[in-house]
């Protein structure tokens, strides 16, 4: 049996799953963690790396009205809870407000034409962190990520010249896997999961893991 390491980026399978209007939890994150590995390989640990949902309380772009963001549940908690998982928390810091997607062109604007931006902070150093730590110690046979971030391709890199296989987990479309990655991947698995259609008018708003008080 292949030792192997399912490393997950939760930003990739989150916006998957919102643009596909399917519920993100700890069930369907423990599906895909199941979707990614073949027979013979060894599930040794899932590491998933994300943050918290933003908790503050910011003023509307518009009226200047004070607007607190409050987190909907520990998705990260639930996530910590199951089997062979562990959990690298980054940190999400709040960037100011921007235009929706649809056309403003003419129209007065109010706080409802605007969304929160945000930025994650911490999340690929800790992915390059623990994909050093397993080249360094070949504790594993086979690294296997669900990402679609290029900051990858470095730790990617070293781990391939220390002598481990590296795959890419690539999501059922529309996927965003870069040629970068692609690349610098011994191998690209394809994988099933939750391989369905779209919710019927679903739109990603950017910000469904938040409420309002």
């Amino acid at each position: 049996m292949t030792r192997t390491v399912l490393l997950i980026d939760g930003g990739a399978p989150r916006s998957w799953a919102q643009r596909r209007g399917i519920r993100y939890d700890a069930d369907l994150v423990d599906d895909l963690a199941q979707a990614c590995v073949d027979p013979g390989e060894a599930l040794l640990r899932v590491l998933y790396y994300d943050c918290e949902p933003y908790e503050g309380t910011e003023y509307l772009p518009v009226s200047r009205a004070p607007y607190a963001f409050r987190a909907r549940g520990s998705l990260l908690d639930d996530i910590a809870k199951r089997e062979r998982f562990a959990v690298r928390r980054g940190e999400l810091a709040f960037r100011g407000w921007q235009l929706r997607s649809y056309d403003v062109a003419g129209v007065s604007l109010t706080d409802e034409h605007f969304k929160p931006r945000f930025e994650q902070k911490g999340v690929d150093m800790r992915i390059g962190l623990d994909i050093a730590n397993f080249a360094e110690r070949r504790s594993v046979d086979r690294l296997l990520l669900v990402a679609v971030d290029n900051d990858m391709v470095p730790a990617m890199k070293y781990a391939r010249r220390a002598g481990l296989e590296v795959g890419i987990v690539e999501l059922p479309p529309p996927s965003w896997l870069t040629d970068g990655l692609r690349a610098h991947a011994d191998f690209v698995r394809v994988t099933r999961w939750h391989d369905e259609a779209p919710a019927e008018g679903h739109r990603d708003d950017g910000d469904d893991d938040f409420a309002r008080d």
